[in-house]
């Protein structure tokens, strides 16, 4: 099992590759030019910079059984497709059973955009979805010991 970090804007990379080193499993982060992340004990892959440069690397290496972390919901059913298990920055699961009712609810907020409306922001990160990550990733990793 190896894990892959959707690094250009990811908040839990440090969580990430701490829990990863735990487990002994592989960490690569994904970023483009514009984000060079590099963190002790993972591998990175810097991408030129471009809309989905990084995604379509990141999804181009994911394999069945890795996980995958984005808050993309694109590139997660990229994945999902590779059968692989993704995982969002709050520590949710993306499946085959949600990530329909996503793509629709971003379409849906990209058409509000486009004209002209307003859709609300992400509320401010806390702790509590930390710890909701790193407690779910550390029962992914834990589970394939």
């Amino acid at each position: 099992m190896k894990i892959f970090i959707d690094a250009d804007g990811c908040p839990v990379v440090d969580i990430t590759v701490r829990a990863a080193k735990k487990y002994g499993a592989e960490c690569t982060i994904i970023c483009d030019t514009a984000h060079s992340i590099n963190r002790e004990g993972a591998e990175t892959i810097i991408v030129d910079k471009g809309a989905d440069s990084a995604d379509l690397r990141l999804v181009n290496l994911v394999g069945a059984g890795d996980i995958a972390v984005t808050q993309d919901y694109g590139l997660a059913a990229m994945c999902l497709s590779r059968r692989a298990i993704v995982l969002d920055q709050d520590g949710r699961l993306y499946t085959e059973e949600n990530i329909s009712g996503l793509l629709e609810f971003r379409a849906v907020s990209a058409k509000i955009r486009r004209s002209g409306g307003r859709t609300k922001g992400k509320a401010k990160r806390t702790p509590q979805q930390d710890r909701d990550f790193e407690a779910a990733v550390t029962r992914l990793l834990d589970g394939n010991r």
